[in-house]
């Protein structure tokens, strides 16, 4: 590849994984239009109940933000988790009445490390995250351990096979198996749903975990 060709795709890259600076804003709005389907199928894979507390763990541009409180409605909360802090501060200046009534609660944080309580979600989705996080086994306990008995996390990617073809993947990419993340999440103690997104350009997977156990709800009832 020509060297200016490579520093490009590798900017591009480095933009994808952590957002920042005047391109990040460009990137946010790139993200936002580019991952809104697969997003939208991970909001719907996660069964998101109104008055439910959900995540969107890397939120890059904010759209799994609205999704996330459109499905919990007014007495639910959406917690986005964001390692960018130009994109927490584009969340804080675009989401600013939903953070003024407490119905979303932005975060400094990361998959291997969330700022989040044991057991304090009903739901959380993460979409085209996994590719930059070298502690999947890590990442997918942190994932568990948020999560209340019935609780469900989703992981959305992009086709591993399909996404080798794109130019900017080479660098810096973390292009799992499938059965990798399966596994990952299993041996984290979630029980594991596999959907294939059959769609163009980029097919898509959903990684759908599910903490086993009975929920506070249930077992009141």
């Amino acid at each position: 590849m020509n060297p200016l060709v490579a520093r490009v795709m590798s900017t591009v890259a480095g933009q994808l994984g952590h957002p920042r600076g005047l391109l990040g804003r460009g990137v946010g709005r790139v993200l936002d239009r580019a991952n809104r389907s697969l997003i939208e199928a991970s909001v719907l894979g996660a069964e998101v109940a109104r008055g439910a507390a959900a995540a969107d763990i890397g939120f890059g541009g904010g759209v799994g933000l609205s999704l996330l409180l459109d499905r919990v409605g007014e007495n639910g909360t959406v917690h986005g988790v964001e390692l960018s802090r130009d994109m927490l501060a584009r969340a804080k200046s675009r989401f600013t009445r939903e953070i003024g009534t407490g119905r979303l609660r932005v975060l400094e944080g990361s998959l291997t490390e969330l700022p989040l309580a044991d057991a304090s979600l009903d739901a959380a989705i993460t979409v085209n995250t996994v590719y930059f996080v070298a502690e999947l086994d890590r990442a997918c306990a942190e994932l568990a351990r948020v999560l209340r008995p019935q609780g469900r996390v989703v992981i959305g990617i992009g086709d591993p096979d399909a996404m080798t073809e794109l130019p900017f993947t080479a660098h810096g990419f973390r292009l799992r198996p499938v059965a990798e993340l399966t596994t990952a999440l299993e041996t984290a103690g979630l029980t594991v749903e596999h959907r294939l997104l059959d769609r163009k350009p980029m097919p898509g997977h959903l990684l759908i975990g599910t903490r086993a156990g009975q929920s506070k709800r249930t077992a009141d009832e």
